[in-house]
């Protein structure tokens, strides 16, 4: 994999002797036509297993699902088509903490543009944000002011596409958040906000907590805001006595994630390393990917059955496969086995807040909730359409919740 600057074999840019490691150095993407070839061979070669004993997808990601995707990886599939989206827009690469990473910097047209650092998930990479680029930095030509203009900057994770890989360990959610500060100051902004879900959204509160000065607020669709009693209610399956209505779906969202849709982090966040087959097989990475969570997987199953719906089968293959050609399955996996955070646990973020709570995300927010852990909360919104991956499946409803709560910070 080559680009405008030298490239390790990791696919990160390497540095050459002399060279800064505080410059921000242009970067694109050129992967050889070798390894698109060798990752068709291997779908084309795959070793399948019989199908599921069982008419649903109670036992995983179902065979029928899996071979439409690989036949259409393999025989109609266009990498490059992603390739010259990613090339058409300002790459580059910065050393930060002594890791190299990739970012997406996107300057608006429009004067006294608000900059906002938005921070992808697992299984993601920056592909989840390219929808909401252009709306976001040219809002006049897509149904909004130019008031509500944002300057954007979209970096890969550390082990994520085509960031480093950390050969140590220590690269967490927090230590992420101060690298952000750094590169934001490094591009010469004094006052930002900043954007997340998933991952995304831990490293986004974790800005919250470190409050540096030029951070205005943040934006999350993840929230961490679940109260202690509805963790101590967990375990038994049943919800607490009084709960609203909203409060009662947030509960039965939770108890199913809990209670069925954990496997994958527990297995990353003990063993990472262990996942030999996700880096060796591309379907094998392809089913890891798809069964991040039940509302999610059902729509890309629906999307392989040919139904229009907020991801197409190209956006799918696009994440997909920049994992795949920079082989960074495991160095994603490890982000969890890094992780000291308990998911959805308040954070004790004190910097102005605002919330989107998702339909189908792993637990809609209640706003009562959501007012009892953000003593700053700016904006609040539920959303009932869209889940757990908002910018890649519903960009237009998170771009208007994006300029509706930053709106009173500019």
């Amino acid at each position: 994999m080559d680009g405008t600057v030298p490239m390790a074999p990791d696919g990160a840019a390497a540095l050459g002797a002399g060279v800064d490691s505080t410059a921000i150095r242009p970067f694109s993407i050129n992967v050889p036509d070798e390894d698109l070839a060798d990752l068709r061979s291997r779908l084309r070669n795959t070793r399948w297993p019989e199908r599921e004993t069982v008419p649903d997808d109670t036992q995983g990601v179902q065979l029928a699902t899996m071979q439409k995707l690989a036949d259409y990886w393999a025989n109609e599939y266009d990498w490059r088509k992603v390739e010259a989206r990613l090339n058409a827009l300002p790459q580059f690469i910065t050393e930060l903490d002594g890791l190299d990473f990739h970012f997406i910097h996107v300057r608006s047209k429009h004067e006294n543009a608000l900059p906002v650092i938005i921070t992808h998930g697992w299984p993601g990479s920056v592909i989840e944000q390219l929808k909401i680029i252009g709306p976001l930095t040219d809002p006049t030509a897509h149904g909004g002011k130019a008031e509500d203009a944002f300057d954007v900057v979209i970096p890969a994770m550390a082990g994520y596409g085509f960031s480093g890989k950390p050969d140590k360990p220590g690269w967490d959610a927090p230590r992420m958040a101060r690298a952000w500060v750094e590169l934001m100051r490094r591009l010469g902004y004094t006052k930002v906000v900043a954007q997340g879900g998933d991952w995304g959204a831990l490293v986004t509160e974790q800005l919250g907590v470190l409050a540096p000065p030029e951070l205005l607020g943040i934006h999350t669709n993840m929230p961490s805001a679940v109260p202690p009693e509805i963790f101590a209610a967990l375990p038994t399956h049943t919800p607490p006595a009084g709960l609203s209505e909203d409060e009662l779906w947030a509960f039965q969202r939770l108890d199913t994630f809990f209670g069925k849709g954990l496997a994958y982090a527990q297995e990353m966040g003990l063993r990472p390393q262990t996942l030999y087959g996700i880096a060796d097989s591309p379907i094998g990475l392809a089913a890891w990917f798809c069964d991040h969570d039940e509302k999610s997987y059902q729509l890309k199953a629906r999307v392989f059955d040919g139904v229009t719906e907020g991801l197409s089968r190209d956006d799918i293959l696009d994440n997909l496969t920049i994992t795949w050609l920079t082989n960074t399955a495991i160095s994603e996996a490890r982000l969890y086995w890094e992780n000291k955070l308990p998911f959805f646990v308040p954070m004790n973020v004190k910097v102005p807040v605002a919330i989107s709570a998702f339909r189908d995300e792993l637990y809609q927010c209640p706003r009562s909730w959501a007012e009892r852990f953000y003593p700053n909360l700016i904006h609040y919104n539920r959303v009932d359409k869209g889940g757990h991956f908002a910018a890649w499946e519903q960009p237009e409803a998170l771009v208007n919740e994006m300029r509706t709560g930053f709106r009173s910070l500019r």
